[in-house]
């Protein structure tokens, strides 16, 4: 990213603009976020590079963050955010995981070789949805792909308005059908497996290598971890592209009206179902197993309905009550705490 670069070309509009007072305005200074490398986070103001050492009182943060910053470029606020991108954390942790934020658009890069998912595009989309960025799925390696189109039209099938490119990630003149959502201002995010050619894509949308590459593993089709850091990266044609590290762990938390979204037509045909309450198994006059039974509805793709639905469920009770054990222990030390003063004073 260049040392000058300003706050529309970064991103800003009137929707941070209005979050501010007259008095912020003249007495803070409006940064982004466009690095995270373990306790740090990199900020730019339009000025140049800030680092950010992260402390017990530094709010929660992630990459394409806006933040106000003081005279003493502390962190007095962070703005409110138009999307945000999370999932549970990796792992049996319960807790969730910030992975972006103030992003338009969302590419969900999928390789067309043996790692090709429909589960987990959907997985993805659902991600995607709750976050409130549109989804674009980009097939990589249509090059090496015998009948690329086949796979198009499985991707198509799962929504009729879904934007699905295929590219070759080393070609531009292949890329270039994604620049209509790479405008200036805008904010694009890379998310996909290891593997899938995300850091290839970036390198060639960029029109530099800025991201490490490497091939992929030889059985089992699987890719390498090549990018270690979020980072937001200045484009050519003035959009920000985020990119981040392979999650292969994506676990949906807080993702409900997401998981509806990606999967609308089956919220649909809920809607015919005899009983309010159904639950799509034996109940009678269901329209969901009606249009599986006559072909209407894949049943691929209702068993992961169904699974995506349990995981947010489960996902998010178990965030519910570690809360819950949180403020307990909070409540517990703030006692033990009023009574040791209590002691200390007698």
């Amino acid at each position: 990213m260049s040392q000058h670069i300003s706050l529309l070309n970064m991103g800003w509009d009137n929707f941070f603009q209005q979050q501010l007072s007259l008095e912020e305005w003249g007495a803070s200074n409006p940064a982004r976020v466009i690095g995270q490398h373990k306790s740090v986070f990199e900020v730019e103001a339009g000025e140049g590079k800030l680092n950010i050492t992260v402390t017990k009182s530094t709010p929660q943060l992630t990459v394409g963050d806006w933040v106000l910053l003081d005279t003493d470029n502390g962190i007095l606020r962070v703005l409110q955010r138009k999307s945000c991108f999370r999932r549970k954390a990796a792992g049996s942790k319960q807790s969730e995981q910030l992975i972006a934020a103030n992003v338009d658009t969302a590419f969900i890069v999928c390789s067309l070789n043996d790692d090709f998912n429909l589960n987990r595009i959907e997985r993805y989309l659902s991600i995607v949805h709750e976050a409130g960025s549109e989804p674009v799925v980009v097939l990589s390696k249509a090059d090496i792909c015998l009948r690329p189109e086949s796979f198009q039209h499985q991707v198509q099938a799962l929504d009729c308005l879904l934007n699905v490119e295929m590219v070759n990630c080393l070609e531009s003149s292949s890329v270039s059908v994604l620049l209509p959502w790479c405008q200036q201002g805008q904010t694009v995010v890379m998310l996909g497996s290891s593997g899938s050619g995300k850091s290839t894509l970036s390198n060639t949308l960029m029109g530099e290598e800025v991201q490490a590459t490497r091939e992929i593993r030889e059985g089992d089709a699987k890719g390498r971890h090549t990018t270690t850091r979020r980072s937001l990266l200045s484009m050519p044609c003035g959009a920000m592209l985020l990119d981040t590290p392979g999650m292969r762990e994506v676990q949906l938390t807080g993702c409900e009206e997401g998981v509806y979204a990606t999967f609308a037509d089956i919220e649909n045909l809920s809607e015919h179902c005899r009983f309010d309450d159904c639950r799509h198994g034996a109940e009678p006059g269901c329209a969901v197993q009606h249009a599986l039974e006559v072909g209407e509805l894949d049943k691929r793709r209702f068993t992961n309905y169904c699974k995506l639905i349990r995981e947010q469920a489960l996902n998010e009770g178990s965030l519910v009550d570690r809360r819950a054990k949180d403020r307990e222990m909070g409540m517990l030390y703030k006692r033990v705490q009023q009574e040791t003063k209590k002691i200390k004073r007698g």
